[in-house]
């Protein structure tokens, strides 16, 4: 299947309408982040941070109860839900975790599971308490994909995973080496393996799709500084906000890759590419976004 180029005039369509005179939060989206662990607090903060400034009306973080004064602090326009250290959501016993019920779950328009999360007993516990009980739009990434990876568990279309290299490699049981030899055949193996949108992260990242008919896209943007701790998680925050504003898992992805990649070039423009981190990303986004948005006026 070859791959079709995801192009700046393609995205820039996405970015057309602009916001109503009398719009409120509650019209953008409303997207639940279950990110962070010990020492990891700076995975679901990049997440946030990235889908606030996608566009997002709501942002609710749930994190251990040990980093909340640090993540409240750093994304003050998020939400937190703290969650006993190794707590897992659902868990009636625990009041910290039980208060996010299924029919809170449902109240989201997105969700996504893994940055930071850890693949503790409790977060293999919390990913499939999301599993079972929401049938929303999911991102899982990081983490969530680790503990996939020793299961047999399934996902519908409307879920995006976003492995590197090496969690693809798990996710198939095959080698990174394998992984690298032949891209797009291992990211429509990994969208109809596990019957969902795959987003196989790297340089040229592939989007392969099953929905409306199984399509493989490589992104153009991007550049080598973003080989960074943190990207991903970034890139996260953007696909889910997409989503949550009500794009389709395909678009959504393809959007997300493209303008995730075009701020990072805005960066290095700026910065260069051995300067670039993560935490640049988050404002070079909404740049993109509005570039992308005057383009299309034009």
């Amino acid at each position: 299947m070859a791959a079709i180029e995801i192009t700046h005039k393609a995205v820039s369509k996405f970015f057309v309408q602009k916001r109503q005179y009398d719009a409120h939060k509650g019209m953008f989206g409303r997207l639940l982040i279950i990110a962070g662990s010990k020492g990891m607090a700076g995975a679901a903060i990049l997440s946030a941070r990235a889908a606030l400034r996608s566009g997002v009306g709501l942002v609710t973080l749930s994190i251990p109860d040990e980093l909340l004064f640090i993540v409240q602090s750093s994304v003050p326009e998020a939400t937190c839900i703290g969650r006993r250290t190794g707590g897992a959501l659902g868990d009636r016993r625990n009041p910290a975790t039980a208060s996010i019920t299924p029919e809170r779950l449902s109240s989201f328009d997105a969700i996504a599971v893994g940055p930071g999360l850890s693949a503790s007993p409790k977060a293999q516990a919390t990913l499939s308490y999301v599993m079972e009980n929401y049938g929303g739009k999911l991102v899982l990434d990081a983490d969530a994909l680790n503990i996939i990876a020793d299961t047999n568990v399934t996902m519908d279309q409307d879920t995006i995973i976003t492995p590197h290299v090496g969690e693809a490699a798990r996710l198939i049981n095959t080698t990174a080496a394998a992984i690298n030899e032949k891209r797009e055949t291992a990211a429509a193996f990994l969208a109809e393996k596990y019957g969902c949108t795959a987003v196989l992260k790297g340089a040229g990242t592939l989007v392969a799709a099953l929905n409306p008919a199984p399509k493989l896209y490589i992104n153009t943007t991007g550049n080598p500084g973003m080989a960074t701790g943190g990207s991903g998680d970034v890139l996260t925050g953007v696909i889910a906000s997409f989503l949550a504003q009500g794009m389709n898992p395909q678009t959504a992805a393809c959007a997300g890759v493209y303008v995730h990649g075009y701020a990072g070039d805005l960066v290095a423009k700026n910065y260069g590419e051995d300067g670039l981190i993560a935490g640049d990303l988050p404002l070079a986004i909404a740049l993109a976004i509005k570039e992308l948005s005057e383009t299309t006026r034009i």
